[in-house]
């Protein structure tokens, strides 16, 4: 299996997504480096998967924070010699009208979803540069593939996300660098980011929407190992995945 021995890092890794593909990668043989927020989460999800036989470390840090990305890969480098893959996997939705003027959740959304990746990439290109190889697998969603009433701002952050993966594929190809690129477009999957709303109108209604068709993050997690396991020359840039029940 092309997984075996990859050095993979995962932000956003205490929950949801980033929890079930490290989990995942790491009974596949993937060497993960994690980093997230919750500290204490991040021991927790470490200690699990070295008691089944995983290779993992982690570290507490804010993808907002161009410094602390950089000590991540740095911790990679360190621990296992290189990296392989990166996946940008942290993100927050607390979506509500635009009317309602929640500004500050608009910029933290702006930082999160858009710097956070930015930063994550910024971090770990000189080292795929070098190499001439590397892989960037960002989760973005379908809300960055479609407009949905109340999900302004963060779809404008997902669709950001789609249009600068699919330039750095393209960018990438053109410079001869073999870096492989992979945009996830979750639809309703259950992980923690409906615990980030704030309007109440908004998130009766997508608690509503997520009880009725929600799968689990493993889900995601399936996509993400095959996005790594195929061979170097195939690239598998974009996937739409949800529930099979979901109109939309």
């Amino acid at each position: 299996m092309a997984i075996k021995d990859k050095v993979v890092i995962i932000t956003g890794a205490s929950s949801g997504i980033g929890e079930e593909t490290a989990k995942l990668l790491a009974s596949k043989g993937a060497k993960l480096v994690l980093g997230a927020r919750r500290e204490e989460k991040l021991k927790e999800i470490a200690q699990h998967i070295s008691d089944s036989g995983g290779k993992v470390v982690y570290k507490k840090m804010d993808v907002v924070n161009p410094e602390e990305n950089d000590d991540l890969v740095s911790l990679a480098k360190e621990t296992y010699g290189k990296v392989d893959v990166i996946f940008l996997n942290a993100g927050i939705m607390p979506n509500s009208p635009l009317s309602s003027l929640k500004t500050n959740e608009w910029n933290d959304m702006i930082d999160i979803n858009i710097k956070g990746v930015l930063n994550g990439i910024a971090s770990v290109m000189p080292e795929f540069k070098k190499l001439k190889s590397g892989h960037i697998i960002t989760t973005s969603s379908v809300a960055g593939l479609k407009a949905y009433p109340g999900g302004a701002v963060y779809g404008a952050t997902k669709w950001a996300v789609r249009n600068l993966m699919e330039v750095l594929r393209m960018e990438s190809a053109q410079e001869g660098t073999n870096i492989r690129t992979a945009t996830i477009y979750p639809a309703a999957i259950n992980t923690e980011l409906l615990g980030t709303i704030t309007d109440q109108e908004t998130l009766n209604g997508f608690t509503s929407l997520y009880d009725e068709y929600g799968i689990s993050s493993e889900r995601i997690a399936k996509v993400v190992e095959f996005a790594i396991d195929q061979p170097e020359d195939v690239n598998v840039n974009e996937f739409t995945v949800g529930p099979t029940n979901q109109p939309w």
